[in-house]
C-alpha cells in the first residue's frame, strides 16, 4: 500500500526503556507494522522485554526489525534528562519524545505504556500534541501495556536492546558500572567510589537523581 504525506497508517507500539536508572540514557522506541503482520509478532513469542535474557532479546530485536515497516528510536542522554528535570518532568520528557516518534510514524492505531499514573491523561495529551487524534488516530494508552500487547512488547524490546548496546559502549569507556540501576550494588560502588575519591561526576550519571543525591549526603557526612 502506498500512502500519502497526510495518510496515517499502521499501527504502533511506544515504549521505554532506562527510566529509572542512575546512569545512562533512557531510550525510547516506536515500532510501526502493517495491520496484516501483527499475528508474525504474536507467532514469534513476544513478551516484555523484562522477562527476557539479554540473548533472547537480541535474537527477538532481529527479527522485529524484519517485521516492522519502520521502527523510530530517540536516546535521551543522562545529562539532557539533569539539564530538561530543571524545568519539567520525566513524564513531560516522555511525552515530548513519544509526540516525536509519533509525528514521525504517523501510526492509524496507536498503543502506549503509559508514563503517568492516569493513563488516559498521558494518551489525551500525545494525541493531542502530536496531532494524530484530530486527525482520525485511535490511541490506546494503558499501565503495563508492554506485557499485554505484543506490538508494544516490540518497542519495549527494541528499547532495551538498544540502551544496552549504549551500556556496553559506556563500560568500554567508563569501567563495568553494572546495569546502572539504584538497585545494582555495583552501580551504587561505582557511584559513591568517585564521591569518595573525590572525583569529577562524568556525564553519564544522573545528578539530579534522589539516588545519586543520596550517595552524595551519605559520603559527606
Amino acid at each position: 500500500m502506498v500512502k500519502t504525506k497526510t495518510q496515517l497508517y499502521g499501527i504502533c507500539g511506544v515504549d521505554e526503556a532506562g527510566r529509572g536508572p542512575m546512569i545512562g540514557p533512557m531510550v525510547i522506541c516506536g515500532v510501526l507494522i502493517d495491520p496484516d503482520s501483527i499475528y508474525e509478532l504474536e507467532k514469534i513469542g513476544i513478551r516484555d522485554s523484562k522477562m527476557l535474557s539479554p540473548t533472547r532479546r537480541s535474537n527477538l530485536g532481529k527479527r522485529i526489525e524484519k517485521i516492522a515497516v519502520k521502527t523510530s528510536f530517540r536516546s535521551i542522554s543522562a545529562k539532557d534528562i539533569d539539564k530538561r528535570r530543571k524545568h519539567t518532568t520525566m513524564n513531560e520528557i516522555e511525552v515530548d519524545e513519544f509526540v516525536s516518534i509519533l509525528k514521525e510514524l504517523r501510526p492509524k492505531t496507536i498503543y502506549l505504556d503509559a508514563a503517568d499514573v492516569k493513563a488516559d491523561r498521558f494518551g489525551k495529551k500525545i494525541g493531542e500534541r502530536s496531532g494524530l487524534a484530530a486527525q482520525g488516530a485511535e490511541i490506546v494508552s494503558e499501565h503495563k501495556a508492554d506485557a499485554r500487547y505484543p506490538i508494544v512488547s516490540a518497542a519495549s524490546i527494541l528499547a532495551k536492546v538498544e540502551r544496552d548496546r549504549v551500556i556496553s559502549r559506556l563500560h568500554e569507556k567508563y569501567g563495568n558500572f553494572g546495569s546502572g540501576y539504584p538497585s545494582d550494588p555495583k552501580t551504587v560502588d561505582f557511584v559513591r567510589d568517585l564521591v569518595k575519591k573525590n572525583k569529577k561526576m562524568p556525564s553519564i550519571v544522573r545528578k539530579s537523581w534522589d539516588s545519586v543525591r543520596k550517595i552524595i549526603d551519605d559520603e559527606s557526612a
